[in-house]
């Protein structure tokens, strides 16, 4: 700690004043490591954005070269951000299911190599580019792959969280401002980016627009569930879905999706939450996110819908698919109550597959919609979801089920792919 103190009062005395914001930055972000706000990570991981601002940064990333090839560990170049870009420095990031459709390359159309995927993270502020003024560095941050301008006709919108630039676009593989990429190997190669994000490396560059600054005593390792699965899951109950105390929920698939459907109903006061799995090893972990009835569907030769219809005296009120599967899709449906039944989309389907629905039957009252990010505004909105998670108006812990060094990436990826983990964290 005298060591600590002492490199305090050395750099105050001697980072260069013609940068004042960011020295200051540094500084208050060295004293609040020696508070211990930042989950125990080491100084070492700490920057001086005076050393690094305005200059490429050479760092580790985990790059893909080919559907299903495994991640390499390379060490890469990563530019200065320009016009209204960010660059941080990632501390968490941790894997999603949409991580893993990528990697397998399973939509041809996504398919761009080299690319260093990864959306769910935290990090710091590094340098920020012309035109940034809500960002600095130092700053604590969450990545976004659902951006908000906060201008255009879609995010001036209260009825959407998409925005007309800087929405997700699985597709998009460089950066909007000159469709370039900020990444490259050492030989000049170009690397490219993924869902507006690319996470799984040291060091990103990223569009203003997808950045969200969150209170600096928020606990980060937490706070990296908020890029993707929990807000979409938690969102899809409050916004999407709209949950309404008293009411009855059906979540179908209990992954990290669906128990962040089943926390979101929870809070909300949902008097009967029910899971839907084939894996009856989930159903303890259901019930400590709010779970109040499970259904296995190879228990019974009955159809699923007509189980829950008999649980619910007609059907749930809202029912949230998670699974990204078009016969539990259909199931969702019908589970729900005619006359006013609601089924939310939230799994991600395999191309060109359409809606296993007549549509005569939205005749019944019965309504199904999808949600992006879970409804949620991102840069305007997330943080007030932050200070709910802070709070413990919804519930983060268990959600991470493992912990490994940035390097074991590919073990990560093999807990996820054989169902051992809900949400992996590397340290980076």
């Amino acid at each position: 700690m005298a060591m600590l103190l002492q490199a305090r009062r050395i750099l105050t005395q001697t980072l260069p004043r013609r940068n004042s914001n960011s020295s200051q930055a540094f500084v208050k972000l060295l004293g609040s490591a020696s508070r211990g706000l930042h989950d125990n990570v080491p100084r070492s991981k700490l920057f001086d954005p005076n050393a690094t601002s305005g200059k490429v940064i050479t760092c580790n990333a985990a790059v893909v070269r080919g559907p299903k090839q495994p991640f390499l560990m390379e060490t890469i170049r990563v530019d200065p951000p320009r016009k209204m870009e960010v660059r941080i420095k990632i501390l968490y990031t941790s894997i999603c299911h949409t991580d893993l459709s990528a990697w397998k390359g399973e939509n041809e159309a996504q398919r761009a190599y080299p690319r260093i995927l990864g959306h769910e993270a935290v990090g710091l502020v590094e340098s920020v580019g012309e035109g940034v003024t809500d960002l600095k560095a130092g700053d604590h941050v969450i990545p976004i792959f659902n951006g908000e301008c906060g201008h255009c006709p879609y995010c001036t919108n209260n009825t959407t969280n998409l925005c007309q630039t800087y929405r997700v676009n699985p597709f998009k593989s460089v950066m909007e401002n000159d469709g370039k990429c900020r990444f490259s190997t050492m030989n000049g190669e170009p690397i490219f980016h993924f869902l507006n994000t690319s996470t799984f490396t040291e060091y990103s560059v990223l569009d203003s627009a997808c950045v969200v600054k969150i209170d600096p005593s928020a606990p980060l390792k937490k706070m990296s569930l908020l890029s993707c699965g929990v807000s979409t899951g938690v969102g899809a109950a409050w916004n999407a879905a709209n949950v309404q105390a008293g009411s009855s929920v059906a979540i179908f698939g209990m992954g990290a999706l669906g128990l962040a459907a089943s926390e979101g109903a929870r809070a909300r006061g949902a008097s009967k939450i029910i899971g839907v799995d084939i894996n009856p090893e989930k159903f303890d972990k259901g019930k400590e996110m709010g779970m109040t009835h499970f259904v296995n569907p190879k228990d019974s030769s009955k159809p699923v819908h007509q189980r829950i219809r008999e649980m619910t005296s007609g059907g749930v009120d809202y029912s949230i698919e998670c699974a990204g599967n078009l016969e539990v899709l259909r199931e969702a449906f019908l589970s729900t109550h005619d006359g006013w039944g609601k089924t939310v989309v939230v799994g991600i389907y395999p191309t060109p597959k359409m809606l296993p629905l007549h549509p005569m039957e939205l005749f019944d009252g019965r309504s199904i919609s999808g949600t992006t990010f879970g409804d949620f505004k991102g840069k305007s909105q997330l943080p007030e979801l932050a200070k709910a998670c802070m709070n413990g108006v919804v519930n983060l812990d268990g959600f991470i089920t493992h912990e490994l060094p940035f390097e074991k990436i590919n073990e990560a990826f093999q807990l996820l792919g054989d169902g051992k983990a809900l949400r992996c964290l590397l340290h980076v």
